[in-house]
């Protein structure tokens, strides 16, 4: 099973009154950690673009469990959690620098047609990224 790890150094505009990080910002967070565990798998989510197809996001379910502050810095640690040749679901878990848990998260993206938005199979049109993603999957 392959993980990527993506440190974000909170930026004050990230927080909100409280001082703790607006719950928006971790959706961004996780963006970045999708993106870079992409790229660490040796692809690229422009390569796809330029090719014709998007990967939007259908489902996120998070759970929150301590705030992160301005200052700290972030480390989101990201996963396959499931893949099925259309559906892949990123685990994702976020630690502050004391190793203390932030939150933990389900993303869910499928790969559709830029055009008309229906769905593709990677195991077609991506053969690379399917094998890819079928060997680093985590098994359950």
């Amino acid at each position: 099973m392959f993980k990527s790890e993506t440190k974000i150094q909170v930026r004050y505009a990230e927080t909100d009154m409280m001082g703790v990080v607006y719950h928006a910002n971790y959706l961004v967070w996780m963006e970045i950690g999708r993106t870079e565990l992409v790229k660490n798998l040796g692809f690229s989510y422009k390569e796809m673009e330029d090719e014709g197809y998007v990967s939007p996001v259908t489902d996120i379910q998070v759970s929150y469990k301590r705030g992160a502050r301005y200052g700290d810095e972030v480390t989101v640690v990201t996963k396959i959690a499931y893949y099925d040749g259309l559906r892949t679901h990123y685990g994702v878990e976020m630690f502050n620098q004391n190793n203390e848990l932030l939150c933990t998260a389900k993303v869910e993206v499928i790969v559709v047609k830029k055009e008309n938005f229906r769905p593709i199979s990677l195991r077609k049109v991506f053969p690379h990224w399917h094998e890819v993603y079928e060997k680093n999957k985590i098994i359950v």
